[in-house]
């Protein structure tokens, strides 16, 4: 039996595994079946606990996508994982370490709030498949170009529209995220402006889809917006999930700030 701890950001879903004590065997094949919606728990992601190794750090944490492939970043399950292990050490302020960096987590309130870095723009640390201008990609689906490439720990693909809810996201996304120009496949996000001055975003995650929220996405939405002159570096990003507050700081990090939820807790049979 597998201990699991099942929470939500904003809908974005995560099963939470705790291995410190290295004694899972969480292979290829484990890590599809706990993701599976049907046959298994089901999640975005799989999140698996280890013990750091960067002192700085309380935590470390790795990421699986649904096709039990690893990934570099996951805000939402950042902020999930931070809120849990906050819990656990009875604070309000920790460093969760990924394979991108350590990412340092705070409970301000009823919402936890992650400062996810600073974003790379170069093309090769996107990564793309030939040299171009990340600020504008020569790149289309229909109707919907010029998106902004912006690397949050992971690669995404951020085109800016007149409105995200229009955009046909179950055809676009699965095209896009497998365009030759992304080596490492990418996440694809639409987004637009709200009269309110806030913004729209729908998202295609890389392995898993359709999400009804995406934290990395969201981190690469508001830096997107505010290169292209939507919002002058901080907004309210309203996702299929609910909102999250975003800054992209004068010091060039990008924080996230948003509700966690604890779903329930139980035991998976291997």
């Amino acid at each position: 039996m597998i201990p699991f701890v099942k929470m939500h950001g904003l809908g974005n879903d995560f099963v939470i595994v705790d291995d410190r004590d290295g004694a899972l065997a969480l292979d290829l094949e484990t890590r599809q079946a706990l993701a599976d919606r049907r046959r298994g728990i089901g999640c975005d992601q799989l999140l698996v606990l280890e013990k750091p190794t960067n002192g700085s750090a309380d935590v470390f944490m790795r990421i699986f996508n649904p096709d039990g492939l690893e990934a570099q970043a996951c805000g939402n399950g950042t902020r999930c994982v931070a809120d849990l292990v906050m819990q656990e050490l009875s604070t309000a302020d920790i460093g969760v370490e990924t394979i991108a960096g350590i990412l340092p987590s705070k409970r301000m309130g009823d919402v936890v709030s992650v400062d996810m870095g600073e974003p790379l723009f170069g093309w090769r640390n996107i990564p793309l498949a030939r040299e171009m201008d990340s600020d504008h990609l020569d790149l289309s689906w229909g109707d919907y170009r010029d998106p902004v490439a912006v690397n949050m720990g992971n690669p995404h693909c951020v085109f800016i529209v007149e409105d995200a809810e229009a955009v046909p996201l179950e055809r676009a996304g699965p095209v896009l995220e497998h365009d030759p120009l992304f080596p490492e496949r990418a996440n694809i996000e639409f987004i637009s402006k709200n009269a309110d001055g806030s913004l729209r975003m729908r998202v295609w995650e890389r392995g898993a889809g359709i999400t009804q929220a995406c934290g990395s996405g969201t981190c690469a939405a508001i830096v997107a917006a505010s290169k292209r002159g939507l919002v002058d570096g901080a907004a309210r990003v309203h996702l299929d999930g609910g909102p999250l507050d975003m800054e992209w700081r004068a010091d060039g990090h990008v924080i996230m700030t948003g509700a966690t939820a604890l779903s329930f807790r139980g035991e998976w049979a291997q």
